[in-house]
């Protein structure tokens, strides 16, 4: 699927582009404002070849890892110009937090490429410095570190841009009033003392601070608003900048950046204060739920109290720290996965996850591997607070507001402390190899590693079906009968119209043409998978018989459509429970082969003996599964 394509689809799954109002991305994620989010179908979005992730609210966001940018400008190219408003909703704790995490996006996500590139740059510098490589007053060097220094002293200005921008405010105008803050010679008298009209300007050094800007700009924005509608048109262009400058000016001198710069204090202190309380603790314990945060898009929060500490203190040792252990250790998980599978899909797509986690990118690590594997994700969550411990313990400290990871670990560079560059790869060492070792241990393919290959390739689905034997104990000889699922035609698995199944290479057992559109469980225990696009379920017997019942062929790519599933993930049914219902007709008349095979996947270790043929109701036992060797306990 072309990335073009991949657009299409994505346009589709969030209601079609009459509903997107606004559209940005971050490192991995497109960020929708959207009309109605009712109108978003996640299981068609999830069931996208590309699409790692998909997290519905106020604000939809669209996984699909480091090719975002290449798939956002797809998406724009595919959208036509037109004002999209979004449905007015009510005001709501959960809303407020979206719009607020919408608006911290737009403003900090534009701006981190400047930061981190200067941060890690300034970073190399002081490394040479550190190794004798040049002197630290050095005209060279005075010369080049003045390169970062200006990207951080002229912060205001980029935070403003992204912000007016953001709100749709003037930008020029914004950029000359917030100016104000970091012009040499306001500085200067602030810095000796002056007054107007007899109150004293407050002594505040601006350079670095992105609140000042932020509650300046959103002033600017309601006073812009206000006046451009009350101004004639004839006189807007200069007199609505006019009295912009004239209300907005004097409040940002007295008002708005002494209280931005108090805000980002406070900020920078309760990080401070929490880390001086809890100590190491607070570093692991943050590294330990890092997946979950991430997970939701909420990590963006971290971002403006970490750039203003490093902007205040010239350092940060709390959220950079804790991320470099969840980083490293999201990257040895995958390479475990990749290790131990024998699923050619998930191999691929954990490399490819572990190589990207271990430069910092989490995103495909988290929904390609980890998220949906319970035994990778505590494997991650042990490494993580085993090295946040260590880091923390160590008092590890970054210099850089960059994902820390590889490629950026000179952010640790401290050319008064080698050894916290030291300690840094120590604690990512750790990360990384606890991780690979607990999930290494712990892992094993299951039944829903498999339906997730069919929900993806159901060609290579073949190579994958090689099932761990492990289930729930069962002595040699112990019996279980399989129901039928559907009312229908019985057929040998043979004649099936696809060779995965017809082959068998996913296990013994039977088929059914369907006459009726109701899926009943065809044994009694727990749903183990049931893909998004509700067409396959995994289920698991408490003799440890393992079942796939795959409704049609290809319908995969129906997305969910024409399915509603009654029953969900982690479920106990009993024999003979409602599972899915389907429209038959609409699937046969939108193309696809409606037999259904079922399967048992781990029939090496289940003598599969049909019972029956020809027509049957489902509910009617068509085969007696006997136990052909004892098996162990590995549960889930």
């Amino acid at each position: 699927m072309t990335n073009q394509d991949l657009a299409r689809d994505i346009i589709a799954g969030v209601g079609g582009d009459e509903n997107i109002a606004t559209l940005q991305h971050c490192s991995t994620r497109l960020r929708f404002t959207l009309a109605d989010d009712s109108r978003v179908d996640r299981a068609r979005l999830e069931a996208l070849p590309g699409v790692l992730g998909v997290v519905v609210g106020p604000q939809t966001q669209v996984v699909v890892g480091a090719k975002v940018a290449d798939v956002y400008r797809a998406v724009e190219r595919e959208r036509s110009p037109k004002d999209v408003v979004a449905k007015r909703q009510p005001l709501t704790l959960k809303r407020a937090g979206s719009v607020f995490m919408e608006f911290v996006v737009g403003v900090f996500t534009p701006i981190i490429p400047a930061i981190a590139g200067a941060g890690v740059f300034k970073s190399l510098l002081i490394a040479a410095v550190a190794l004798g490589w040049v002197a630290k007053d050095n005209p060279t060097y005075l010369t080049l570190v003045a390169i970062p220094d200006a990207v951080f002293y002229f912060l205001p200005l980029l935070v403003t841009f992204t912000a007016a921008r953001r709100l749709g405010v003037n930008i020029p105008l914004a950029l000359g009033i917030v100016g104000l803050l970091v012009f040499p010679g306001f500085s200067t008298l602030v810095t000796n003392g002056t007054s107007v009209f007899g109150v004293a300007v407050p002594a505040v050094s601006y350079g670095a601070q992105v609140f000042p800007p932020i509650l300046t700009v959103l002033l600017l924005w309601a006073v812009e608003h206000w006046v451009t509608k009350i101004t004639p048109a004839p006189i807007r262009v200069f007199f609505v900048p006019l009295v912009c400058i004239i209300v907005v000016a004097p409040a940002m001198i007295f008002l708005l950046g002494p209280l931005g710069f108090w805000l980002g204090s406070l900020l920078t202190g309760g990080m401070l204060w929490l880390h001086g309380t809890l100590g190491w603790v607070a570093v692991a314990l943050l590294a330990g739920v890092l997946p979950f945060i991430i997970s939701v898009g909420m990590h963006k929060a971290f971002i403006p109290p970490t750039v203003a500490t490093i902007a205040e203190t010239g350092r940060e040792s709390f959220y950079n720290v804790s991320s470099l252990a969840h980083n490293i250790s999201e990257s040895g998980s995958s390479f475990a996965v990749a290790f131990r599978t024998k699923n050619p899909t998930l191999r691929a797509t954990a490399i490819s996850a572990g190589v990207s986690a271990l430069f910092g990118i989490t995103e495909p690590a988290l929904y390609g591997v980890t998220l949906q594997n319970r035994r990778a994700l505590i494997a991650v969550i042990t490494g993580a607070v085993t090295a946040g411990a260590y880091l923390g313990i160590t008092n590890v400290v970054s210099f850089v507001a960059v994902g820390p990871g590889l490629a950026s670990i000179s952010m640790f560079v401290d050319a008064e402390n080698p050894w916290n560059l030291v300690n840094a790869l120590v604690g990512a060492g750790i990360a990384w190899a606890v991780s690979f070792t607990v999930c290494f241990v712990l892992w094993r393919d299951s039944a829903s590693t498999t339906l997730r290959v069919l929900g993806e390739n159901a060609d290579v689905a073949a190579e994958a079906s090689v099932q761990d034997p492990a289930a729930v104990r069962a002595t040699t000889g112990a019996s279980v009968q399989l129901q039928a699922p559907l009312t229908g035609q019985l057929i040998p698995l043979s004649q099936v119209d696809d060779a995965v199944f017809a082959s068998a290479a996913l296990g013994e057992g039977v088929a059914i043409v369907p006459t009726d559109g109701r899926v009943l469980a065809p044994v009694s225990g727990e749903i183990v998978s049931l893909l998004p696009s509700r067409h396959a379920i995994g289920l698991r017997t408490d003799e440890g018989v393992e079942v796939l019942v795959h409704v049609g062929i290809d319908t995969v790519k129906l997305a969910g459509t024409h399915f509603e599933a009654h029953a969900g993930q982690g479920d106990r049914v009993a024999a003979g429970d409602l599972l899915v219902t389907v429209d038959l007709d609409a699937v046969r008349a939108a193309g696809y082969d409606i037999t259904t095979p079922v399967v048992v996947l781990n029939s090496e270790a289940w003598e599969v003996a049909p019972s029956a043929n020809g027509s049957v109701e489902a509910g009617q036992p068509i085969a007696t599964l006997t136990s052909s060797k004892e098996t162990t306990n590995a549960a889930s």
